[in-house]
Parts: structure tokens; sequence; C-alpha cells
């Protein structure tokens, strides 16, 4: 069977309403930076596919993928998400008297929410692009989900949470994989520290509701209450659509309704609906920003600072997305108004006692809001109502996950936070945080020992490590958290250190992790042979100065630790091995040839390093942004460009225009290494740029790749 691909056609920024063709991994706008997008497809085509209905399609989101932003169906993340049921509130319909009141119960997502929508999509068009490394900031439902999906795409997961979030929650995401940092502050705190830190660090940041991904899932909960409120309401009109009068839903930031408003639109536009539905929206009064400008008639809203138990909720600045809203409120109608804690707590007990319905506190806002618009008549006895039930997720037990994997970074205290107004303390307190998520493994079957290195290097630096007292039990740790160090006894029983090395050199993943040995054993020169190779420095226990090895694990860490001469006997003997070994002549390792990789994968960054590396003598430096590369290009006028095309801020095709735009880096050979397929008309662009050859990442042939590299360097 054919596979269903999308109808997207192009990308239009809400700022200035420019136009332009979609990327995977797409983030602003390239006229004027805007990070508000918009993705636009060919409705016309899609409403002759869709108009008789979608049966016998997969029974998840992606039964939609006609008007979803992936260009290529093979790289779907997906765990059976979407298509959650629509069920009829008869108990509160007697209650309130009301005949047609329908709740869509995102509950039974793969991680109990409806945030698993924009998981799914944002984690695929991470794919898509070969991100493997993702900042979010989030209020609780978003971490879980992405953490989910970013572990079964592989992708590492930096999650920032408030203090507020509960343990429960974090603990979930920890679970997953995901490296937690929790920020003691407000939500919108945490939202600048994440940004910072991405910047940073050069890793890609998830912009929610902004992004495309984030709005264009939520679209699928309007295209499946369309399909099931016409079975529910006309079980004979197969394949026929029905729009609710109303939707309501409890809103922290606005991505749920934004897209969902979006979805009945594109519905709407296309002939399959009547009309667009009201949305009404739900905030809880302690955190209500939305609802206050909504009241006061105002197009902007201004920030607050969160006073609410429900810290899912606890958006103080919802910024654009209010706006949005607003402008779809002055359209279609609808309404904003905002619930107490102690009516979303108790419309919480009373959903469980009647409807049968167990939810979490910020689920139950909307249905406390409900309560109030039926009982205030602003939804009428005639109009069909629709309620998200957002989500409801359990606990993981904290015997199962401590507090161990969660990080703290402390700023100035919620209450004393001016919105809007800079954060005291976030310079020192990022650069503290740098070192709070530097993870170091040390591995000696002496628990003495390796409670030592441990308390003397945590003296030192807040550096987060864990302990193995056997080389099995360390490298599960080492797998799993992929640490930036690693130290390590030789004499051990079940897998001494040497085997232990040989394993981590043989894993892409754990091969460039640095490795510094500590150990009491009498080492042949075969012995100090094999760890020239593999070790990044040797160190015999009892004769060297505590405070040398710890400055020595610091300056490794940062970049600078190879060269630390104090105490460092063994290191020298190690150096000395290596000299009196068969090498290359000095003239030869004067030519050593300079390559620029720019790939933001960091694994496939490795695996290419490590293809040309056994070829001969090479400085490899690996770039994983465009503007980044060619500042690089500029200052280091490097021999040879090895280039991805799929590349954050600035796709291979427009790095390749800036360099052959200046006359002092046109000259520098390029090679194209890439996942993309290919058209005839790329192929054609890339040689007349100059690009020597072409090559896809699947299909890499390491003696012709390097025997290409050499040809190039001559």
């Amino acid at each position: 069977m054919t596979p269903i691909k999308s109808c997207l056609t192009k990308v239009k920024c809400l700022a200035c309403n420019h136009e332009f063709e979609f990327y995977p991994g797409v983030d602003k706008c390239p006229a004027c930076n805007g990070a508000w997008l918009d993705a636009q497809y060919d409705y016309q085509t899609v409403a002759q596919i869709w108009k008789n209905g979608l049966l016998g399609r997969i029974n998840s989101l992606w039964r939609y993928v006609e008007l979803l932003p992936v260009a290529d169906p093979e790289k779907i993340v997906t765990m059976g998400e979407g298509q959650t049921p629509l069920v009829r509130a008869s108990k509160t319909q007697q209650r309130l008297n009301h005949p047609n009141i329908f709740i869509k119960d995102e509950r039974l997502a793969p991680t109990s929410s409806f945030k698993d929508r924009q998981a799914a999509v944002a984690v695929t068009a991470m794919n898509e692009a070969g991100i493997r490394e993702c900042v979010l900031a989030s209020t609780g439902n978003a971490a879980v989900a992405y953490a989910a999906y970013c572990a079964r795409a592989d992708i590492k997961l930096w999650l920032f949470l408030t203090s507020m979030v509960p343990a429960a929650k974090m603990r979930e995401s920890a679970l997953y994989g995901a490296e937690v940092i929790k920020v003691a502050g407000t939500y919108d705190q945490a939202k600048k520290v994440a940004a910072d830190f991405a910047a940073r660090r050069d890793i890609h940041l998830d912009k929610g509701a902004k992004a495309i991904p984030g709005k264009e899932s939520m679209k699928t909960v309007a295209f499946e209450i369309a399909t099931e409120l016409a079975s529910c309401l006309r079980p004979q009109a197969h394949g026929r659509w029905q729009a609710p009068d109303w939707y309501l839903q409890a809103v922290s930031g606005g991505i749920g309704p934004l897209g969902v408003q979006k979805g009945f639109e594109e519905l709407f536009g296309m002939g399959l609906i009547d009309r667009v539905p009201k949305i009404g929206i739900i905030q809880v009064a302690g955190c209500s920003p939305m609802v206050q400008a909504f009241q006061a008639g105002k197009a902007k809203a201004d920030a607050v600072i969160p006073e609410t138990r429900i810290t899912v909720l606890s958006t103080g600045d919802p910024g654009v997305g209010y706006e949005l809203l607003y402008q779809v409120n002055q359209k279609y109608g609808g309404y904003m108004l905002a619930v107490s804690d102690e009516e979303a707590f108790g419309a919480m007990r009373l959903l469980a006692k009647t409807e049968g319905y167990s939810v979490e506190p910020a689920t139950a806002v909307a249905f406390a809001g409900l309560d109030k618009m039926v009982k205030q008549g602003i939804i009428r006895p005639d109009e069909i109502v629709v309620v998200s039930c957002s989500g409801h997720t359990f606990p993981v037990e904290k015997h199962i996950m401590d507090e161990e994997s969660v990080v703290d970074v402390r700023l100035a205290h919620p209450a004393e936070a001016v919105p809007g107004a800079p954060l005291d303390g976030l310079g020192s307190a990022l650069e503290r945080l740098d070192e709070q998520v530097t993870t170091i493994v040390v591995i000696d079957d002496n628990p003495m020992d390796s409670r030592l290195i441990r308390r003397l290097l945590q003296a030192k630096k807040p550096y987060r490590i864990f302990e193995a007292n056997s080389a099995p039990e360390g490298l599960q740790i080492i797998r799993d958290r992929l640490p930036d160090l690693v130290v390590s006894d030789l004499t051990m029983p079940e897998m001494d250190g040497f085997t232990l090395l040989e394993e981590l050199k043989k894993d892409p993943l754990t091969a460039k992790i640095p490795v510094i040995v500590v150990s009491a054993k009498d080492l042949t020169p075969e012995d100090k042979k094999r760890l020239s190779r593999q070790a990044t420095s040797i160190w015999a226990k009892g004769s060297f100065s505590t405070q040398d090895l710890v400055e020595h694990v610091v300056e490794t860490l940062s970049g600078s630790g190879g060269d630390v001469a104090r105490g460092r006997e063994a290191v020298k003997e190690v150096k000395s091995a290596v000299a009196a070994e068969p090498s290359e002549s000095i003239a030869e390792a004067q030519e050593v040839k300079k390559i620029l990789l720019i790939e933001d994968n960091p694994m496939d960054a490795r695996l290419i390093s490590r293809m040309l590396e056994k070829g001969r003598s090479l400085e490899i430096k690996q770039v994983q942004a465009g503007r980044k590369a060619l500042e690089v290009i500029r200052a280091e006028e490097p021999h040879l460009i090895v280039l991805d095309l799929i590349i954050p801020d600035m796709n291979g095709f427009q790095i390749l225009e800036a360099l052959r735009k200046d006359k002092d880096l046109d000259a520098i050979p390029v090679i194209v290494i890439t996942s993309k397929d290919l058209s005839q008309a790329e192929r054609q662009f890339l040689t007349s740029q100059g690009v020597n050859s072409m090559w896809r990442k699947d299909k890499l042939d390491r003696k012709k790749l390097v025997a290409d590299v050499e040809a190039q360097l001559e």
C-alpha cells in the first residue's frame, strides 16, 4: 500500500506574514526571526480525500497525516496516541439539566495526557531533522510525554521543571531517562533558564505552542471530535463530520485550544462541518492572566505571579498565545472564566463520584468551568458541548526513582519575582548548573576508595557522581547515563578495567567518554601500551596528591586536563610508552589536516569522525549549527568541510551558498554526507556549488569515504 503523505505546502510567519517552504526542524521565520509559525496545506486535495470519511485507516492521530507536518512517514515516532473516546457525560447532563455534554477522554493516551499528541508530532519532527538532543521547560504533563517519546526515539532530553511540579511527575520523567532540572522559581523563570541553557550548549529548544509541531498536533483533537460526534448523534451517517457548539479546556499556555481551533477552522474551510465551535477557556483563579485580560476587553495579557496549588496551569505570562485566542474569540464567540482551587477540587471529587472519572486537578478546572458556564447561561441548553478531559498521570513511587535523579537550580523566590524583570543571579546559577549536570561515574570494587574519590570531587564541584563497585555495574550505569567522565580501577572481580575499557570503545555512544584510571596495579609495558590507546590518564594509588587528582578531573572536564604535570609520574610513563611506538615522521605530524564536520547529530558525528580518524592523523572539529559553522570556517580556514544538509538555523544548501559568496572560502572543498533523499534538482544544485562528492549516511563505505577524503586533502 502506498503510504499516505502530508499535503503541507508552505509555512507562514504570524508576525510578518512571510511565506516560505517547509523543511524538517524549521523553528523561525527567515525574514524576521519570528518564532510563531503556521503550517499551510493543500486543503482542496484533502477535502476530496476526507469528504467520505477515513474508514479503514490506522487507529491513531496519524490517520490525519495529510494535515500534519511530516515529510517522511518512515520517521514517525508513535505509541498509538490519539483516537481517544468521546463519551456522553450522562450524570453531568442530568445534574445540569443539559442534554448534550460530552467528555473527550485524553487519559487513555500512552502517558495519560493530551500532551502525548504534542510529544508524538514534535519528536517526529526532531527525528526527521536529525536532532538527537532537546531542551524543554514544562509544568508537568508535557515533561512526562516528551520523556517517553524521546526515549523511544533515542533523543536525549533535558527537562526544566519548577520546584512546584509534583515529585511524582519528576520521578516519572526521570524513569524514562530524561535529565530533570528542578528550578526554584516560576515557570516563566524556568523557561528562561532552559532557553539560556540550550543556547549555551547549542541544543535544540522545543518552543511549544510557537512551533509548528505543537499546534498542528492538537488539531487532531478537533478532527476526532468531529468524526466521533457524528457517530454519537447520527449513528447511520457513516463518514460524516459534526462540529459541537462549544469546546472547553483548562488552559495554561494555550497550545491545546489554539490547535483545536485551527483544526475546526480547517474542517469548516474544506466544507466538512457547518460551523466553527466557540472555545471556552478556563483558568485557575490563582493564575489567570488570560481571563483577566479578556474580562477587561484587552487584546494583550499582563503577566502575573502564579499563586495556585494546581501547578500544571501555572503559566504567568501567556504572551502571543492569549492574543491569538482573543482574536479567535472576537471572530467566533466564546468565553474565558476562572475558577478557584477549591472549586476545581470539588469538581474533581464530583466527577469521580458521578461519572467514574478520576482526573488530575488541571482537568477538573475545565469541569468546574463547565458548571459555571451552564449555570450562568453562557452555554445555552440547546448547544452541544465537548469538555477536554486532558489528563491523569499515575505516580512513580519514591522507592523506584529517588530524588538523586533531579538537579536543583535555585533562583529568586517566586513571590519575589517580577514579571519581565532580569533574573537575579541567573548567570551564576547557570554556571553552577553546567557543573551540576556534569556526570561522573566512579568504579572501584573497594567502596571506601570509590566513596573517597566521590567526596573529594564533590567537595570541589557540585558534580553528579554515581558509584559502582564492580565493572559490570559500572558499565550499565555508563550506558544508562552516558556520563562526561569515568574514573575506574583496573583490578576488579568479574570484569577487570581493561575489559571495561574495551567494552566502552566498542560502543559508539561511549567510545569518546574520557576515562581516568586510578589503580594499585603494577603496570607492565604491555599494560601501558593497551591503556595508552584507551585511557586519558593513569594514576597509581598511594603515589599522588588527592588535590592533584581533583584538579586533573576538573581540567579534563573543561577540556584542558591533558597537560597537568604535578604528581603525574604514571601519566608521564604512558606518554613515553606512546612516544616509543612506531609513528609518523615529524614532517608528517606537522601536516595534520583540519576538517570541519558540520553535523548536529552527535552520534553521527562520532561515527563519521571515527571513520576518518582511522585513515590518517586529522584534526576534526564538529559544529552543530549553520551560523556557528560559518564563524568557525572564517576563523580557522579548514582544509576540508564535511557537511550534513539538515542543520538547525541554516540548512546545508544555505551554508554552501554563503561559502560560495565569500571569495576567501570559495576554494575549500566540501563533501556532503546526509540522510536526505536528494532529488535530481538538489543534486544539480550541489554540483553547481562545487560539492566534490555526495554520500548517503545509511550507505557509507568507510574505505571509499576515507579514500575520497584523502584525495580532497592532497
